[in-house]
């Protein structure tokens, strides 16, 4: 026979996989959603500090009228880096294709039978058919902005509401530390996006300064990738060196080159994200590796690349929230990554 507790957590599944399941249906409400209460958590402090000098309602315009021009920028930016990619890509088939027989050439003169192994798994089309696949999901990046704007927008009326309902209900401890918990984990966001918007800004001029250095094309291009998968802790920093040393291999096609290109960027990401970010964020925004991965994995599961994007963010408020609670400290301190001992 199920113990009570067995059977608790077998429930607690069972309303885990339910709960994954719905946000993974409800993608079109439920990532808008969860990018808008992102947005307002670092762009509230602006709101209220502005709310002190001029009236509640042009607070609230200049402060979305901010947001939406950094997102659009962000978005433009996105939108035109990879566009250009994938128009190289297009643009550069038969070169692929060339590069691609010539390395199978090379292969069947050392002895190893590698067309019959690998020739009718490879096909440019495939990668033509990849990089247009591209261009068409960038369109969707301004839809989605568009909702997510109309979110922040709501959602910056309701802050100050919110916030006195919950700090008023005496009755219920548990709403003052949800309340605590909303406030830290806002602070916490906005301390995490500070460290990495830095470390991004970094990571793309370097990368653009090498790929300008070693005559690679796309340098630009490849300084706003590696500016935006960044924010993409693992995968982002992976991809954004990955894809410039597959054009590097084409355009110098030598070995010796390739593996410069794609050492140097490794160092690059690495010194950024193992080195310096570790020591700009501290101890209070320190969280387990393997669960940042996990939660980019997850994120990125149930709603793509926006899902691997807010994946973490939603991590640091998740575990945030579980400290202001007794029955679930213990799970923030064992996910922090953090060693146990005083203080």
């Amino acid at each position: 026979m199920m113990t009570e507790g067995g059977g608790r957590v077998l429930l607690g599944l069972c309303a885990a996989v339910l709960v994954g399941a719905a946000l993974q249906a409800a993608q079109a409400i439920f990532a808008p959603v969860a990018f808008a209460l992102f947005v307002i958590a670092l762009v509230w402090p602006m709101q209220r500090a502005a709310q002190d000098r001029i009236p509640a309602g042009l607070a609230l315009i200049g402060t979305v009228l901010v947001t939406l021009a950094v997102v659009a920028g962000l978005a433009y930016g996105i939108v035109w880096a990879f566009g250009r990619v994938a128009q190289w890509v297009v643009a550069n088939a038969g070169q692929l294709q060339s590069l691609y027989a010539a390395k199978i050439a090379w292969l069947e003169t050392q002895g190893i039978a590698a067309a019959g192994v690998v020739s009718d798994q490879f096909d440019v089309r495939w990668l033509v058919r990849l990089a247009q696949a591209v261009l068409a999901q960038l369109q969707g990046i301004v839809s989605f902005v568009i909702v997510t704007a109309v979110f922040v927008l709501l959602g910056l009326l309701e802050v100050r509401p919110a916030a006195a309902q919950l700090a008023g209900l005496d009755a219920y401890p548990a709403a003052r530390r949800v309340l605590a918990g909303l406030a830290a984990s806002a602070a916490k966001l906005r301390a995490y996006m500070l460290v990495r918007s830095f470390a991004s800004v970094l990571t793309g001029v370097l990368v653009y300064a090498f790929a300008r250095f070693m005559g690679l094309d796309l340098a630009a291009e490849w300084g706003v990738i590696a500016f935006v998968l960044n924010y993409i802790p693992f995968l982002g920093p992976l991809v954004a060196t990955v894809f410039p040393t597959l054009v590097g291999l084409l355009q110098f096609g030598s070995w010796q080159a390739v593996v410069t290109i794609f050492a140097a960027l490794q160092v690059i990401q690495f010194l950024i994200g193992s080195y310096l970010e570790p020591r700009l964020a501290g101890k209070q925004l320190s969280v387990s590796p393997f669960m940042v991965l996990a939660a980019v994995f997850f994120g990125a599961f149930l709603w793509g690349v926006p899902g691997a994007f807010i994946g973490v963010p939603v991590l640091i408020a998740a575990l945030t929230i579980c400290e202001q609670f007794p029955g679930g400290a213990w799970v923030a301190r064992l996910l922090s990554g953090r060693h146990p001992g005083p203080g």
